[in-house]
């Protein structure tokens, strides 16, 4: 992938397979979120291909600071925009009032993004991630502006997930949540080569 002449990532060869919960770590900056958006062809890249072998449903948690906090929508409204396009939206009721139960934000449902905390909209884009039951979980940064009661709570919610849903987990540092992966991918602009392991797989990139 190159913008405007930069290199921001190069030789990326990756298989994900039905079942894994891969977790990508690396410093920031190293081109792990253009990773993940290319994986989810929100971005074409320069050269290579994406190849989806079976049909997916896919839950996204972006960053929080790819949102704009001034669009006029409800916590609510947002949660339930995860069942657009899903099989599943005649359901929406109930599977919303799940969501907020579960991300702790019953009480902040009818609230607009603008009034949210960090933690708080973090949260709601949790619930949106999660209300179409995904086969595919892509979480970028997933425990950015939480607190530690609720960090733990995610650990809870991923660990219940993973037995039957493929997780792909960017983090800029190992933590809980990562070691809970059956394969790591480190992204680092300092490495020049790949490395292959039996549950550490380890890919590089060049900024």
């Amino acid at each position: 992938m190159r913008f405007e002449g930069r290199t921001v990532l190069d030789n990326i060869s990756l298989d994900i397979n039905s079942g894994d919960f891969m977790a990508i770590t690396g410093p920031n900056g190293g081109g792990k979120t253009t990773l993940l958006r290319i994986i989810l062809r929100l971005l074409k890249p320069t050269s290579g291909r994406v190849v989806y072998n079976q049909d997916i449903t896919i839950g996204y948690l972006p960053q929080k600071n790819h949102i704009d906090s001034k669009f006029p929508i409800t916590v609510r409204e947002v949660i339930a925009s995860g069942l657009i396009n899903s099989p599943l939206r005649n359901e929406s009721t109930a599977r919303v009032e799940d969501m907020l139960r579960l991300t702790g934000l019953t009480e902040k449902a009818n609230d607009s993004l603008g009034q949210l905390s960090g933690g708080q909209m973090q949260r709601t884009l949790l619930g949106r991630a999660l209300i179409a039951s995904p086969s595919l979980l892509v979480l970028d940064e997933p425990l950015s502006y939480v607190d530690k009661h609720f960090e733990h709570h995610i650990y809870d919610i991923i660990r219940d997930l993973a037995p039957t849903t493929t997780i792909v987990l960017v983090s800029h540092e190992m933590s809980t949540i990562a070691s809970l992966a059956n394969r790591h991918i480190i992204v680092d602009r300092t490495l020049h080569s790949c490395h292959s392991h039996t549950h550490f797989v380890h890919y590089s990139c060049e900024e």
